[in-house]
């Protein structure tokens, strides 16, 4: 998961990281990576008018609250294909509540590839324009609500305690 040695020591502190992306940007379906197969799995079309804003993935070794591998939106122009690695840079994330029969901490990492001339200069999410900040969380709250789930914002965390929320994720290898 981490970029190397000292950075999986620091459980999350490090600058890069690896990231799986599922869902490229733009599609109207929602894919997920099956872990035991390295299958890339059409989980759910979109409801109509529906497409993912940027690529969405996962960080592998990491479990959230739901049961599935912590998410993350990467800020990219271009799409990404399914299952292609990426080495992003953490800029913060959406703390977030989710809840169709239980409530779950469901928080969305936001993430940066930091090549990528546009989005690759930006360090934190309080870089983003308050109408992105928006925009992102309103997709959320609105995708989830088609499905009828709640997605509640919890508001912004910066980048450092972004990592944290990850390295809490981290499954311990044996």
């Amino acid at each position: 998961m981490f970029k190397d040695e000292e950075n999986k020591k620091q459980k999350g502190k490090g600058n890069t990281m690896e990231i799986i992306i599922e869902t490229p940007k733009g599609s109207r379906c929602k894919y997920i990576l099956e872990e035991a197969t390295g299958h890339i799995k059409l989980k759910k079309s979109m409801p109509l008018g529906f497409s993912f804003p940027f690529d969405f993935g996962m960080i592998p070794g990491t479990l959230a609250e739901d049961g599935d591998p912590v998410d993350v939106l990467l800020l990219m122009e271009e799409a990404v294909y399914p299952g292609v690695f990426v080495d992003v840079r953490i800029i913060g994330g959406l703390k977030a509540d989710q809840q169709k029969t239980r409530k779950n901490r469901n928080d969305r990492i936001i993430a940066v590839e930091p090549t990528c001339p546009v989005y690759g200069h930006l360090q934190s999410v309080n870089d983003l324009s308050p109408a992105m900040m928006k925009q992102i969380e309103n997709f959320f709250v609105s995708y989830n609500q088609v499905q009828g789930k709640t997605f509640t914002s919890l508001g912004w965390a910066d980048a450092d305690e972004a990592r944290q929320l990850i390295a809490d994720a981290v499954v311990k290898q044996i």
